[in-house]
C-alpha cells in the first residue's frame, strides 16, 4: 500500500481525494477478503457459489437505493447521452465489460477460496503496482521527482 500510495503522491496531477479514494479501497478489499474467507470458513460453499450468492443479495439490497437515488430518468438521460457519444457499440461494450468483471470476480472468489486473505491481499497489491509501473511506462507519465 506504501508504494501505491508513494506512486500517487509523485504524480503531476495529484488529487487528494482520488487519493483518499484509492486508500479506502485498498483498505475495503483487505476486509472483504477477510469477511468472505470467514464466510466461506466451515461451510460447503465454495468461492464460486460465495460469489454468486453475494451477487445476488447486492442486487437485491442495492436495486431499490439506485432507484431512489437515481430514478428512471436519470438512467434514461444517461443511456441517451452514452448512445449519442459513443454509439450504437456502446451496448456490446457494456455487456463485454459486464462479463469480464464478473469472469474476474469469480476467479478472485475461486482463487480467495484456496488461498488466506492475507497471502490474497498481498497479490491483490502487487497486481495494481504492476498496473501503476506498466503504465508509467507504456504512457511515458512524467514524475514530479
Amino acid at each position: 500500500m506504501a508504494v501505491c500510495a508513494l506512486a500517487a503522491v509523485t504524480e503531476l496531477n495529484f488529487n487528494m481525494i482520488g487519493f483518499m479514494g484509492a486508500m479506502i479501497s485498498n483498505v475495503a478489499f483487505v476486509f472483504r477478503n477477510i469477511f468472505s474467507k470467514k464466510g466461506m470458513k466451515g461451510k460447503s460453499v465454495s468461492g464460486m457459489n460465495y460469489y454468486a450468492c453475494l451477487s445476488i443479495l447486492s442486487l437485491a439490497l442495492l436495486t431499490p437505493f439506485t432507484i431512489a437515488v437515481e430514478g428512471p430518468q436519470m438512467w434514461a438521460v444517461g443511456w441517451q447521452k452514452a448512445l449519442s457519444d459513443i454509439g450504437p457499440h456502446f451496448v456490446w461494450w457494456v455487456v463485454a465489460q459486464s462479463v469480464f468483471y464478473h469472469l474476474y470476480n469469480q476467479v478472485s472468489y475461486m482463487s480467495l477460496d484456496e488461498i488466506s486473505p492475507l497471502t490474497f491481499s498481498i497479490g491483490n497489491t502487487m497486481k495494481r503496482i504492476s498496473v501503476i509501473v506498466s503504465s508509467i511506462i507504456i504512457f511515458r507519465t512524467q514524475s514530479s521527482q
